[in-house]
């Protein structure tokens, strides 16, 4: 699990009070966790984001309070490994309060879960949050009304300004066990309560819905009775899928019921508004849709982040902040109080702590990375992402993927190695392997894609054939992969936000986060790297090691200067972009010899980090298998663009 900084520890005495947020993606958990706790945390707008669980700790008054943000789900019955991981920790505390986070606008979705959480039997409270949005509606609802129905507490909410957010501390603190009567409707109840040995409990009524690890832990408790039941289940309702459609269905009633007179009459058919709908329309139809992805990375990618950020950003930082300011006067101290050229060359010599490390982290991929995480986060706060998944969903089952992949793999331009970690919400390891694979090899990270955007901006022709490259190379070794690796094809579903206008405070407050967050990432590899970069200079390691290379990059028609370039990129893939970005600034590489390089080095074996969570999620094979797969396709590939572009006429 992922935990949050910790606010001191419990005083001698005083009990640790737990509360845990659950609800469906896209509801503002997150930002009602950040409120509870002032621990700010990622606030995405699509499903897959959170995938472990992030903890925060408290004080309010003498009390010592853990405040738990678990993934998204939509029900109880999971589906996908973010869904388990949350309903584990819902079911696996006794001395904790549940607050169940659902969307004010759209609460015949949220509330089938909550009748789930009822059944528990353990404190409940529900956060109506979005409460701006209902109200601009007018579709907020009557939460008193609604909180007496229940026995619950309903408290509304809007977190990302703090309102409510108090209201429901005090609530979750003070709420007692929820009374019984909304658990399960007949028929369904009868057959629950023989399994639970007279008390509603969610596990058997999960197990006769199919779910294997509930099945498990009630066959060994109860085997004659399992069979009994399961036998009359599969005689009324015929089986195990059939049974959980009809539990949704009647959950679904009493959703709709509960909600009758305490939301304003035709509230619950208008789910959005005729310009939602419009919008909607013309961002997931194909003929509009494409044309719209089109422009969000022509002009968001780049223009922004690659001509803009690795261009004109980059430029003024390393020519005049470090050129004229940084460098010289770091060079002028060091040889002022350290007299040893060797030590002296460890801070500003070629491979130096401060001329290379410090550098290519502030002056080369800090810009690239902080503009691409504001373009992203611009993206996921509109709630545009969810539909894209829905728009690539078709395209991607030709690689062995479903729509929901687009996250980790649009995550990919950011990260590669978060990325990697996202993959696990996929539903099937088939699908785990494929992403992993294809995000090692055909998805720049931000920092690379910038500085290699920013190295062929120069040449629009260079760009292209860069991108349709990565784009074939996507498509055959996905479609490979999906050929090959057994399994079955991948399901896809995926609950819609409301398009919305960014909130600038919340575009910002992420952006700030996650460049804080890959800043204190990336500067330490950096340095890491200039040390062993010196280290292995000083030793003749790095020349035998680039001597290796030479052969390869000469192989592929580039030159020999190439080589040290993609021994950077064994530590970082953006660590070696930036080693092109040099070489390109001096005029040693043509159109045809950048275009081949910038091929290569995209397509080439991953960082260090990321193999590292490669191995940790998929294992040492796959992730092996990965590495000599990405270095192999590299050069084959960097190769044939090389030769192609040199037989064509104004590429040298």
């Amino acid at each position: 699990m992922a935990t949050a900084v910790h606010q001191g520890k419990a005083p001698a005495g005083t009990s640790l009070r737990r509360l845990v947020l659950v609800g469906a993606p896209n509801v503002g958990k997150s930002a009602l966790f950040g409120g509870l706790t002032g621990i700010y945390a990622v606030v995405s707008n699509y499903p897959g984001t959170s995938v472990e669980v992030t903890r925060g700790r408290v004080t309010v008054g003498d009390r010592q309070v853990e405040v738990l943000d678990t993934p998204g789900m939509y029900g109880m019955l999971s589906v996908t490994e973010e869904e388990r991981v949350a309903r584990r920790v819902a079911v696996g505390g006794e001395s904790q309060t549940i607050i169940h986070v659902v969307d004010a606008g759209h609460l015949e979705r949220g509330l089938p879960l909550t009748l789930q959480l009822l059944s528990l039997g353990c404190p409940l409270v529900v956060a109506c949050n979005l409460l701006d949005e209902a109200r601009a509606v007018r579709r907020a609802p009557n939460l008193s009304l609604l909180s007496e129905r229940l026995g619950v507490p309903v408290i509304g909410t809007v977190a990302t300004t703090g309102e409510g957010v108090s209201e429901v501390m005090e609530a979750a603190l003070a709420a007692g066990p929820p009374r019984d009567g909304w658990a399960l409707p007949e028929p369904f109840r009868a057959l629950v309560l023989r399994l639970a040995d007279g008390n509603a409990r969610l596990a058997p009524e999960l197990a006769l819905a199919g779910d294997e690890e509930s099945e498990e832990q009630v066959r060994s408790h109860a085997p004659e009775r399992w069979a009994e039941c399961s036998a009359e289940r599969d005689r009324r309702w015929g089986g195990a899928a059939s049974f959980a459609v009809a539990v949704a269905t009647a959950r679904r009633r009493m959703a709709l019921a509960l909600l009758d007179g305490a939301v304003p009459a035709g509230a619950l058919d208008s789910a959005s508004s005729a310009d939602g709908r419009l919008l909607d329309r013309l961002v997931l139809s194909p003929w509009t849709g494409f044309v719209l992805v089109g422009l969000v990375l022509y002009f968001g990618f780049y223009k922004f982040v690659g001509t803009f950020a690795a261009g004109t950003a980059v430029d003024w930082i390393d020519r005049v902040l470090f050129g004229l300011y940084i460098t010289p006067a770091v060079d002028a101290v060091a040889r002022t109080v350290i007299p040893w050229t060797v030590l002296r060359d460890l801070v500003t010599g070629p491979y130096g702590l401060i001329t290379l490390g410090v550098r290519y982290a502030v002056a080369i991929v800090l810009p690239i990375v902080s503009a691409f995480f504001l373009v992203f986060a611009l993206l996921e706060d509109s709630g545009y992402l969810p539909r894209l998944a829905l728009l690539m969903d078709r395209a991607l089952k030709r690689v062995g993927l479903s729509g929901r992949a687009v996250i980790p793999l649009v995550l990919g331009f950011g990260c590669n190695t978060m990325a990697t970690l996202v993959t696990r919400t996929l539903e099937t390891k088939r699908e785990r392997v494929i992403a992993t694979l294809l995000l090692a090899l055909a998805i720049p990270c931000s920092a690379q894609l910038g500085v290699v955007l920013g190295i062929l901006s120069a040449w629009p022709g260079a760009v292209v054939v860069w991108a349709l490259v990565l784009v074939l190379v996507f498509l055959a070794v996905g479609r490979l992969a999906a050929l090959f690796l057994p399994g079955e094809p991948p399901s896809f579903y995926l609950e819609l936000p409301r398009l919305r206008m960014p909130k600038a405070s919340n575009v910002l407050r992420k952006t700030g986060a996650r460049v804080r967050w890959y800043f204190a990432e990336i500067l330490p590899l950096f340095l890491l790297a200039s040390v062993l970069l010196w280290a292995g200079d000083l030793t003749g390691v790095l020349s035998r090691a680039t001597a290796l290379l030479v052969p390869l990059v000469r192989l592929i028609g580039l030159p020999a200067g190439t080589a040290p370039a993609f021994l950077y990129g064994f530590f970082r893939r953006d660590f070696g972009a930036a080693g092109l970005y040099e070489l390109a600034k001096q005029g040693l590489l043509t159109p045809a010899s950048l275009t081949t390089a910038a091929v290569t080095i995209t397509l080439f074996v991953p960082c260090i980090a990321q193999f590292l969570v490669m191995r940790k999620e998929r294992g040492l094979k796959v992730a092996l298998a990965v590495l000599v797969a990405a270095t192999t396709i590299a050069f084959a590939v960097g190769g044939l663009v090389g030769w192609m572009l040199r037989t064509l006429g104004g590429w040298t």
